[in-house]
């Protein structure tokens, strides 16, 4: 041996076991390979194709606790992927696997089905947004209701572990198709939970407010249309959405410069802004109220819905209305769109006394479906359960609204705005009196603070320590107030509460040099100066309800007419439901503007038969004055209750 050289000794490999063969091969992909989940799983999910009466199959994705008897059925029907609501397919517990909102149902035992409506996903069949009943707007033989029907028939005959009935619930278009269901009910549809339901997306949900057009829902519907699995959001070319919809003039010039008029749903959209029988057939408040359901339905409905804040509480009045409030509850809870399917320790700046989503799953929605699904026991639930935003509790009722115009235990109660921009209960006494802004459409004023994300990008994004998207009708209002074009009316430091539960009114007389023009009204709860136990509250002007109004729909909003240059004018609408307690050492703030941008389109303030056709020349800056005169007062009228 030499000392410093290293020997390597190379010996031939071990020849492999008999019978196995190391050699590669042409792909390391099988053909076939089952996932073993360690120790097993605790449910069995299936996924079929249910057929319905015209031969369209839809993707359904059952998940049932394994050794499930007599168990009810919970059915969502969703655009937004069966799979995927579905859960984790490859999880070990069927708790761990659902949704956190399905938690509840989980632990009780319940059937979960999910299942893509047509034409989404891996369902068979066309896509219609917002499929209309059969009839004038739907000439098919086929509509959410009767697939609901068919897919309800299809799982009590082929779940040999139910019991044979069924619940529906889902949130948004969730809720739609809940809803939908009720127009002729299953016999084996014995409870429905529509959660923030688009019902109306004219004069409330989705698309319109009051005849304002909400630009920002374009990129949901090119999201959603332009394929039957996931889209995207129309691609931007600006960071910012304020000045990316401000360059592009008025919304038809946004939708045509990025080929959404390719886009049916766009085109019929823009083709009827306003609420004419395209909108009217497919108001399913009015279509639940003319063909009422006897079914046990529990309507839920977000405080601060920055989406579908109409649907729910609406359907509710106007069954009342219908004589069927003995088969119909409401919730209105301290949320944003959708979040009882999450947590509900807060809403933006708002605080929660718990988990308010837990609490309405597992105190209010378990009780219910057990009572109807399951034979008992009574949920005895109120007829309205509503959060109090003030005091940071449910409050327990037996009809809401509590105070109102009419037919209510206590009556609205008019806040004047007065002289020096301040507000009062007590009637303004002067002859003639205004305040007057200048509506400059080339200078809007933003609904968030600039930058403005997109809606579907910017969910995961924060601004002050919140979704601003999620979040913005409780953003703090002293971004804007200031402002030229946005005129603030307050109230002195109250030294004792003031309480509100019910519908505020906007009740506004104004003369303006144009001939259109927009009105936003915000009441908003000025917080102390100083608040030692949250600093970031001190100051803070949190909106409790905001809405805007489309002037040309003072008198009808089937038939638009020109406003009156120079002549006063009234615009009176409701506000959002309240339930709140403004406490002393507070003030009752009210802001009048004209834009809400870029959530809202411009109104060129201009008459043109079509705001969504409107011209660069008909975008004119117009003189908004609003009247405070004995002759011409204008108020909120606030629900005002003694507890």
């Amino acid at each position: 041996m030499v000392l410093g050289v290293a020997v390597t000794a190379v010996t031939a490999a071990s020849p492999p076991p008999k019978g196995q063969d190391l050699s590669i091969g042409m792909s390391d992909i099988p053909k076939k390979f089952t996932d073993i989940v360690p120790g097993g799983q605790d449910f069995l999910r299936r996924v079929v194709m249910i057929p319905m009466r015209d031969g369209t199959k839809l993707n359904t994705v059952i998940v049932i606790p394994k050794g499930a008897h007599e168990a009810p059925i919970l059915l969502t029907r969703t655009p937004y992927n069966a799979e995927e609501r579905a859960g984790n397919a490859r999880s070990s517990s069927i708790l761990a696997s659902l949704p956190l909102g399905d938690a509840v149902f989980a632990q009780a035992g319940y059937i979960r089905v999910y299942q893509d409506v047509r034409g989404k996903y891996g369902s068979e069949g066309d896509y219609v947004m917002m499929r209309p009943v059969r009839g004038a707007l739907n000439p098919t033989r086929v509509d959410h209701v009767t697939d609901a029907w068919d897919t309800i028939d299809w799982l009590v005959k082929n779940l040999p572990e139910s019991n044979g009935k069924v619940g529906m619930i889902g949130s948004s278009y969730e809720g739609f198709t809940a809803a939908m269901a009720l127009l002729d009910p299953h016999p084996a549809l014995k409870a429905v939970v529509p959660e923030s339901p688009v019902l109306d997306a004219y004069m409330g949900d989705d698309w319109f407010h009051y005849g304002a057009f909400r630009n920002l829902m374009l990129g949901y519907v090119h999201m959603q249309t332009v394929q039957q699995g996931p889209g995207a959001v129309t691609p931007s070319d600006t960071y910012d959405k304020y000045e990316e919809f401000l360059r592009a003039g008025s919304t038809g010039d946004y939708v045509r410069s990025r080929g959404l008029d390719t886009l049916p749903f766009i085109t019929r959209m823009m083709a009827h802004p306003a609420y004419d029988a395209f909108w009217q057939g497919q108001d399913l408040v009015r279509l639940l109220a003319a063909r009422p359901s006897s079914v046990p339905t529990l309507w839920e409905q977000g405080l601060f819905d920055q989406e579908d804040m109409w649907g729910a509480n609406h359907a509710w009045l106007a069954l009342k209305a219908a004589g069927h409030s003995s088969n119909n509850w409401l919730v209105m809870g301290p949320w944003s769109h959708s979040q009882v399917n999450g947590t509900g320790f807060a809403v933006g700046p708002l605080k929660s006394e718990g988990d308010t989503s837990l609490q309405y799953n597992r105190d209010m929605v378990l009780p219910f479906l057990n009572e109807h699904l399951r034979g008992g026991p009574s949920a005895q639930l109120a007829r309205v359960s509503i959060y109090n935003t003030g005091d940071n509790h449910w409050d327990h009722l037996q009809d809401w609204p509590v105070a109102c115009e009419k037919g209510c235990a206590a009556g609205l109660k008019p806040l004047y705005l007065g002289q020096a921009f301040g507000l009062s209960f007590a009637a303004p006494s002067q002859s003639q009196a205004g305040d007057t802004y200048v509506s400059d459409p080339a200078k809007p004023v933003p609904f968030l603070p600039r930058p403005v994300l997109d809606p579907f990008y910017g969910y995961g994004s924060t601004y002050a320590g919140y979704k601003p998207w999620s979040t913005w009708l409780l953003h703090d209002q002293r971004f804007v107030d200031g402002r030229p074009d946005v005129l603030t009316y307050e109230t002195s430091v109250l030294t004792s509460p003031i309480r509100v539960r019910g519908i505020p009114v906007a009740d506004i007389r104004a003369i303006t040099t144009g001939t259109d023009g927009d009105f936003v009204v915000k009441v908003i709860d000025v917080y102390p100066a100083n608040v030692p136990g949250d600093p970031t509250m001190s100051g803070y002007e949190m909106p409790i309800a905001l809405d805007i109004f489309r002037g040309r729909y003072r008198e009808s909003f089937d038939h638009p007419t020109a406003v009156p240059a120079n002549a006063a004018q009234r615009y009176r609408f409701d506000l959002p439901n309240v339930n709140h307690v403004f406490k002393p050492g507070h003030r009752i703030m009210v802001q009048v503007q004209s834009t809400l941008f870029p959530l809202y389109d411009r109104n060129p303030q201009t008459f043109v038969p079509n705001i969504f056709n409107a011209k660069a020349a008909d975008y004119q800056p117009a003189n908004i004055t609003i009247l405070r005169s004995s002759q011409q007062p204008s108020a909120v009228w606030l629900p005002v209750v003694d507890q």
